[in-house]
């Protein structure tokens, strides 16, 4: 960035692709229903006014392609864990997987309660695991597909899956975004995950709370609902349900536990998984490998010598899904929100509001505000939790030495900005993966996403009392 580049761009013209993004999606969302082709058309128009921007700067359309393929390389694992997921989830299809969690669930779970089971076991297995995304490609996917069964709240399971899979990815040591967040911040792994115990404990209780009362499934009387009943009598037409079709999740868990990158451990998962549809339930070869690349479609139990239309809705729900190309409305979106930002990038907008506001703090409070909104514009505008809190915590980080505050303070307001607020941004690329996989539109699952939500309220919270209290910050020893 020039320093000419800089000196010229005013606080009015950094804002505004901000301001034009937030205005497009409103407009939007008024007029049009909420989905990836808004998200995409709302990040190019404001990318437009951001390359605007940038050329009045003194910058080139060079430079801002420079900067798209510097961020596209930066999260170029995240793509590709993406794609993974999306094989994943068709691979788990055909062999049986997913069927037999949910099979399982419907006869194990008590669907007044499902709502609760889907936020713990999704917290279970995203803090076992570290990864949110893997947690809701898995476990989520069966969830969902129970609730839809059981005619369960759709809206409010998925708020507990995406809820229980950011409890994982904020408090595990196995988490990236965990450790990121500690280096960025310049803290202690360890103390930085202790004190985030103060913002995730009182978030994890309202959120047990809440999904125990207020979301509950319709009662089914003695028994199933007829849709379930007719779902599971679908699955034990089509599956083999042996416990060898839980061979793919066991694989994703040891291979993230020994600490295999995701991406490797999940391709070993559907390579599994497509032997188990192949050999246990007598799928096609051709068949299968479509099911990776296209996703599972319920034609192919014509393979089987079953009649694909005898199914019910419910089965089709469940088993048509999945596959690479189900990844590709994503990627778009990705590509869209990368181009913004390296525009901004470009001009150096993003640089001079966090700066700006940097400068404008005066209080305790001031400054965890301060850090917790320069970490969710930044990850509104980049939808890099990695970059947005090496940022960020590198800008932060003398702010609070100078107030003799703990770095492990920064890492909380890091996460509590960044990791659990970007599911809650329908144009980031943590949201549109889990409303594609989840089959929620993110406005939807937001209000329910009640761990996500309490975060930053605590954070700010603490903040705001500690001058009184002294609890919930932690202050550098004299």
């Amino acid at each position: 960035m020039s320093e000419s580049g800089t000196r010229s761009l005013s606080l009015g013209a950094a804002v505004l692709p901000l301001l034009a993004m937030l205005v497009l999606f409103a407009v939007g969302t008024v007029f049009l229903d909420v989905g990836n082709e808004l998200l995409i058309l709302t990040m190019l128009g404001a990318a437009t006014v951001a390359g605007a921007v940038a050329v009045r700067v003194g910058r080139t359309w060079d430079d801002i392609q420079r900067a798209t393929g510097d961020k596209l390389a930066a999260v170029l694992p995240a793509i590709l864990i993406l794609l993974s997921i999306g094989m994943l989830i068709g691979t788990w299809v055909a062999s049986g997987t997913i069927p037999m969690l949910v099979h399982a669930g419907l006869r194990l779970v008590n669907p007044q309660f499902l709502v609760l089971t889907a936020f713990l076991a999704t917290a279970v297995m995203s803090l076992a695991t570290g990864t949110s995304w893997g947690s809701a490609g898995t476990i989520g996917v069966a969830l969902m597909g129970m609730a839809a069964a059981l005619d369960a709240p759709l809206a409010a399971t998925a708020g507990a899956v995406v809820s229980g899979a950011y409890f994982g990815d904020k408090l595990s040591p196995l988490s990236d975004s965990t450790n990121i967040c500690a280096i960025g911040a310049g803290a202690d792994l360890y103390a930085h995950i202790r004190h985030m115990l103060y913002t995730a404990t009182p978030s994890f209780v309202i959120a047990t709370t809440v999904f125990a009362v207020s979301a509950t499934a319709p009662s089914g009387g003695d028994g199933l609902p007829p849709r379930a009943v007719r779902l599971l009598a679908d699955i034990d037409q089509v599956y083999s349900l042996s416990l060898l079709t839980l061979l793919p999740p066991v694989v994703v868990v040891i291979g993230i536990l020994r600490k295999i990158p995701p991406v490797i451990a999940m391709a070993t998962s559907s390579a599994v998984a497509v032997a188990l549809a192949i050999f246990l339930q007598g799928f096609d070869v051709a068949d299968a490998v479509v099911a990776a690349v296209g996703g599972f479609d319920m034609a192919m139990t014509a393979s089987l010598g079953l009649e694909p239309t005898s199914f019910g809705e419910a089965f089709g729900s469940l088993v048509n899904r999945g596959g690479l190309y189900s990844m590709v409305d994503t990627l778009l979106v990705v590509i869209a929100a990368f181009l913004l930002a390296g525009a901004l990038d470009a001009s150096g907008a993003l640089d001079l509001m966090i700066r700006r506001l940097l400068a404008a703090v005066r209080s305790t409070f001031g400054l965890i505000a301060a850090t917790m909104g320069a970490g969710a514009v930044t990850i509104a505008l980049t939808s890099h939790g990695g970059v947005t809190a090496l940022i960020i915590g590198g800008l932060f980080q003398k702010a609070y030495a100078d107030r003799r505050l703990a770095p492990e303070n920064l890492s909380r307001s890091l996460e509590d900005s960044v990791t659990i607020v970007e599911p809650l941004m329908p144009w980031t690329v943590s949201a549109v993966f889990m409303a594609t996989t989840l089959g929620v539109p993110t406005v939807e699952y937001l209000p329910w996403a009640i761990f996500c939500l309490g975060g930053p309220v605590f954070s700010l919270l603490l903040a705001a009392t500690f001058d009184r209290t002294g609890f919930g910050l932690r202050e550098i020893e004299s």
